[in-house]
């Protein structure tokens, strides 16, 4: 039916509530609830998928009720919708997309040029402190990762609106432990290794193959292999592996 709409309609059993839902044929624009096109403070949510979107505006809403959404699959559909007004900030879900991605990267870096005076944050499935770092530097005000409750995301669209940036703890606490140096982390070792040992005991920490560890050492690798035997006996272990769980244990 061209230019026309089906609305159905469905009442709670205490009336107080109403669901509507509208059809609409591919040549009209993307339906939208009355008077959401005038509105002057919102939060634009842009999700390519449609399903998540739809969930996590509701559940936004419901955590706070005075929160107002509109969501989009893209930048591009907010466009057609002509709001008169920006939103006061944007949520850019990437679900399991890496900000570090070549795409991803250019469309929050459009997202930040196009919205410059509004807070731009990425919302991921991931936690990783070098797509977070990533996000930053492209221009977001902040990164929230899936693993966070609603309440949490709520509040931090609410600190970005304010003008902060929100940074999940569990990626603080990865980059506490990138900055740490090496040096602090060895100090317990020092009493049970000698000073070539102890860089070999780093080195399997790390996960590092012999090869790796001989050339970064300027060593042969019968060397390495003498010093990781050493380090196996004093700490009583068995392998490689046993000897790198023993040493994150010391230097925790």
């Amino acid at each position: 039916m061209h230019g026309q709409s089906i609305t159905s309609e469905k009442f709670t059993s205490d009336g107080t509530a109403r669901i509507i839902s509208v059809r609409a044929s591919d040549s009209l624009r993307p339906f939208s609830t009355p008077g959401v096109d005038e509105w002057e403070d919102y939060i634009l949510l842009i999700d390519s998928r449609a399903l998540d979107r739809e969930c996590l505006s509701k559940s936004l809403a419901e955590c706070d009720s005075a929160m107002r959404i509109v969501t989009v699959g893209s930048l591009d559909e907010w466009q057609t919708r002509n709001m008169q007004a920006l939103p006061s900030a944007v949520l850019f879900m990437i679900g399991g997309r890496k900000v570090s991605d070549t795409d991803v990267s250019a469309k929050i870096c459009a997202l930040v040029e196009r919205f410059q005076t509004s807070p731009v944050i990425v919302g991921a499935d991931g936690d990783e402190l070098a797509q977070l770092l990533h996000a930053l530097e492209c221009g977001a005000r902040g990164y929230i990762p899936t693993s966070v409750g609603i309440k949490v995301a709520a509040e931090a669209l609410a600190l970005a609106r304010a003008g902060g940036v929100f940074v999940p703890a569990s990626s603080l606490l990865a980059a506490k432990e990138a900055i740490t140096p090496v040096a602090s982390r060895n100090g317990c070792l020092d009493s049970l290794f000698t000073p070539r040992e102890v860089v070999v005991a780093e080195a399997l920490r790390r996960g590092k193959a012999n090869k790796i560890i001989a050339y970064e050492m300027d060593l042969c690798e019968s060397t390495v292999k003498v010093h990781i035997r050493n380090i196996m006996k004093k700490l009583n272990a068995t392998n490689r592996t046993e000897v790198a769980y023993k040493i994150r244990e010391l230097v925790r």
